[in-house]
């Protein structure tokens, strides 16, 4: 019996849960211990001098949090957000960040075993991003490394012009 009970939690420890989301007709995932909450669209504050693809800011609950578009970021076509759309607030190296996504389908619990390592496109193509691929019945699920969806350069930039603002904002209140 303790032989059954040991390969039970051998097999929970290979497991890991991922929040699926789609980005026009693709599927992705991200681990579902970075997500603090999925949220409906709200009114985003746009911040001025951010990359196209950081829509701005939102105030949750006294914390802001910058806000990436998935589809603009990833240069995918983009139209007007749908009955659907959806934030999701997830960890990001330290602190928190917004993601609209088109629709949030479903939390999967997956063997860390059935990740396939991304694809390798050469040397021109960045996808460290890409942490793996699942095969779920006719579709992949595309597996997202939240900490690697911006590069060091984005992440400087959006955290020099969020403090930038909040200074200017100091002090017009002053």
């Amino acid at each position: 019996m303790k032989e059954g009970v040991v390969k039970k939690q051998e097999s929970d420890l290979d497991q890991s849960q991922y929040v699926t989301f789609s980005l026009n007709d693709e599927v992705y995932g991200i681990d579902a211990l970075s997500v603090q909450e999925i949220i409906e669209l709200t009114n985003i504050t746009r911040v001025p001098h951010l990359p196209d693809f950081m829509k701005g800011v939102i105030n949750l609950r006294g914390t802001i949090i910058p806000v990436v578009d998935l589809k603009t970021k990833f240069n995918m076509k983009t139209g007007p957000y749908k009955k659907h759309t959806c934030i999701i607030v997830t960890e990001f190296r330290d602190s928190l960040m917004g993601l609209i996504v088109d629709n949030v389908f479903d939390v999967l619990s997956l063997s860390r075993s059935s990740i396939q390592p991304p694809p390798e496109f050469g040397t021109g193509i960045k996808v460290d991003f890409i942490k793996g691929l699942i095969r779920q019945a006719d579709k992949l699920i595309i597996i997202l490394d939240m900490n690697k969806v911006l590069s060091e350069e984005e992440v400087v930039m959006v955290r020099e012009t969020l403090k930038d603002d909040e200074e200017g904002n100091k002090e017009a209140a002053a």
